[in-house]
């Protein structure tokens, strides 16, 4: 059987990963593919020594590679939105499958990429996007494809993860935390994408869009980093059994999709909530199968490079079996199925992306108050006018020679607006000697009652 040509465009840390796990593992692929795979040409100002030594052509210009006829593969490695959305779509157009580890691309020019491989009749492949060497797009476009998904929730940024645990074990503060995390090659010298959370709404954009059947909503993302988390809630959290972890969360309602990124309590005796550094996680709650926890490296050369190559791996054996027959698509490539399903079962219109206002969890509050006599029936009161539950309470007696006590709450589970007209009349008692302090608390058991919005509202 004639080999299957690669073109591999940019040679960072993933690209030559992939480069390397092939050339290793090239015996069992090929076995598995039925067809050797080649890197045929690279798109790089840059080379390694095996590729030199093979007679590998290397272009400076991306585009070359796309344009090559003799490859029939492209992975695109180079990163960012711009080049790397021309390159996608070139190939395309030329008739090529596309593997990507891409999730800004995707999440934020998904749509229109689908579409256009669609109409072409070629595929775009892209399980080393989310959660690096984690097989987690494997699982919910086939392993969970008899499935209703009705949750999604995961660590996925693995640098957000380091800094958390770090806060954590050795009672760092964030700015500290995150200079560990930059001194050990986990983040970047800019690292707002982490920090912020928009690398973990990218990869949440996408999650979403499979387990739901939603177009890409990158812009429905509701996102708040960790920059503003104090060490004090990370050791309050633990002391109440909970571990905060920054999670991209997708949950189905009867009034439609919760999309948010935010630092969350998590009950530390679930699994998620152990997983530490810079691993990933990503829980998924489906009507069969119950939970699954898929956890893994998120991110090295190695663990993407696996996912990879576990697309071209898929892509080359459809090209195998489609090679030669030029009736089964355009350049003999057959025609796929989309990787992400513009919709499952709903329309798409009567799936709304709720705002973060609509959404329902539970809250950890923290403030400090004045030590006196009345002062917490004050408190309890506002809870009460509005219609909200303690779970839990603590206070902490003031320090010597302090008369503010520190107060600590979790509520249990309220729609967002609520919370928020709540902390509105708290932060009014002049009791109050400090902002409220607010986390949200995911207990991650199982996705929200399908009637319990409908049962809020008649309330």
């Amino acid at each position: 059987m004639e080999p299957i040509k690669l073109g591999i465009c940019g040679l960072g840390t993933v690209g030559r990963g992939t480069v390397e796990v092939l050339e290793r593992n090239a015996a069992s692929i090929a076995r598995r593919v039925g067809a050797a795979i080649e890197v045929a040409h690279v798109g790089s100002r840059q080379s390694l020594p095996q590729l030199r030594a093979a007679g590998v052509q290397i272009s400076a210009d991306h585009l070359a590679v796309a344009r090559d006829p003799q490859v029939d593969i492209l992975v695109e490695t180079i990163g960012g939105t711009t080049l790397a959305r021309r390159l996608v779509e070139e190939a395309i157009a030329q008739g090529k499958h596309v593997v990507t580890a891409n999730k800004a691309l995707l999440a934020e020019h998904g749509n229109a990429l689908f579409a256009a491989a669609a109409a072409q009749g070629v595929q775009i492949a892209y399980e080393a996007a989310v959660a690096g060497g984690i097989p987690i797009v494997h699982a919910l476009s086939t392993g969970l494809a008899a499935n209703r998904i009705n949750l999604v929730a995961g660590i996925i940024n693995g640098t957000g993860n380091f800094i958390l645990t770090e806060m954590r074990d050795k009672g760092q503060t964030f700015a500290a935390a995150l200079a560990a995390a930059q001194a050990r090659g986990y983040a970047e010298a800019d690292p707002a994408f982490d920090i912020e959370g928009t690398d973990a709404a990218h990869k949440l954009a996408i999650l979403a869009a499979l387990a739901f059947g939603i177009p890409l909503q990158f812009d429905c993302v509701f996102t708040e980093g960790l920059t503003e988390l104090d060490p004090q809630d990370v050791q309050h959290a633990a002391a109440l059994g909970y571990a905060i972890k920054h999670l991209g969360i997708a949950r189905r309602t009867a009034a439609g999709i919760e999309l948010r990124v935010h630092p969350t309590l998590v009950p530390r005796e679930q699994p998620i909530a152990q997983v530490d550094g810079v691993m990933n996680a990503v829980l998924v709650n489906a009507d069969a199968s119950g939970p699954t926890l898929y956890c893994g490296a998120g991110a090295g050369g190695d663990p993407t490079a696996s996912a990879v190559l576990a697309d071209v791996v898929d892509l080359a054996r459809l090209v195998v079996s489609t090679r030669g027959d030029k009736n089964s698509g355009k350049n003999g490539k057959g025609v796929p199925a989309a990787r992400v399903p513009a919709c499952l079962s709903d329309p798409p219109a009567t799936v709304p992306v709720l705002n973060i206002a609509d959404c329902t969890t539970a809250f950890y509050l923290r403030f400090d108050a004045k030590d006196q006599a009345g002062v917490l029936s004050r408190i309890t009161g506002l809870f009460s006018d509005a219609g909200l539950s303690v779970e839990a309470i603590q206070q902490r007696e003031p320090t010597a020679g302090s008369q503010e006590a520190t107060i600590i709450m979790i509520t249990q589970r309220a729609r967002e607006w609520e919370l928020r007209r709540l902390v509105q009349a708290l932060q009014g008692l002049d009791a109050l000697t400090s902002r409220v302090v607010v986390i949200r608390v995911e207990d991650l058991n199982c996705a929200e009652s399908p009637d319990e919005h409908a049962q809020s509202e008649e309330a």
